[in-house]
């Protein structure tokens, strides 16, 4: 039976038994903790299956970011390798994921555009309370500056500069900044 044959729910079912089947895994949209337990737990399942390469491709505006920790972590604990794929466009806490894997592992299509930028929240409560929010805040912004200027090579000063204001740049912009390792057009240029 072909996949347009099947109702709505069995033909995604099918689809994203097809991804699985071919180590595929993909981050579209909002980044949250629901998205993250989904990855998280395909990420395991694939590595457990088999050290091959893992295509992770990721296409998100960002979202929470203690959700894009764990993906980016879980990322790095995996026994299987990952190819990170970027396309449309990888911003803010997806980028941080992006960075899980080594340079030479990150990949992006010609289009793709890319975002970094400091965290941001939405305060409320007593002044205590703010002031713990705004403490917190500071240092995600140490963190996760001190983790794009590692793997992208970029003196954390110029990093922790660039991040103070929305710091867009377009495939060809990543790959000078350190962010992207290589622009592919084809599936056929990931390594095996």
């Amino acid at each position: 039976m072909a996949e347009r044959d099947l109702p709505a729910d069995k033909g995604l079912e099918f689809l994203e038994q097809k991804a699985f089947q071919s180590r595929f895994i993909v981050i579209a949209g909002e980044i949250n903790s629901r998205l993250a337990n989904s990855v998280i737990t395909r990420l395991i399942a694939l590595s457990a299956d088999s050290e091959a390469p893992i295509n992770l491709l990721i296409s998100s505006p960002g979202g929470h970011v203690e959700s894009g920790d764990a993906i980016h972590d879980v990322v790095r604990f995996i026994r299987a390798p990952v190819n990170m794929i970027g396309t449309g466009w990888v911003a803010s806490a997806a980028t941080h994921i992006y960075l899980a894997v080594p340079k030479e592992r990150r990949f992006a299509t010609e289009n793709t555009r890319f975002l970094i930028h400091q965290p941001s929240g939405g305060s409320g409560g007593t002044a205590a309370d703010i002031a713990i929010q705004a403490r917190e805040i500071v240092k995600m912004r140490e963190r996760i500056a001190a983790v794009i200027a590692k793997e992208t090579g970029q003196p954390l000063e110029r990093v922790r500069e660039d991040i103070d204001r929305d710091y867009w740049m377009s495939a060809a912009e990543a790959v000078d900044y350190g962010i992207v390792g290589r622009i592919v057009a084809r599936q056929s240029e990931l390594p095996g």
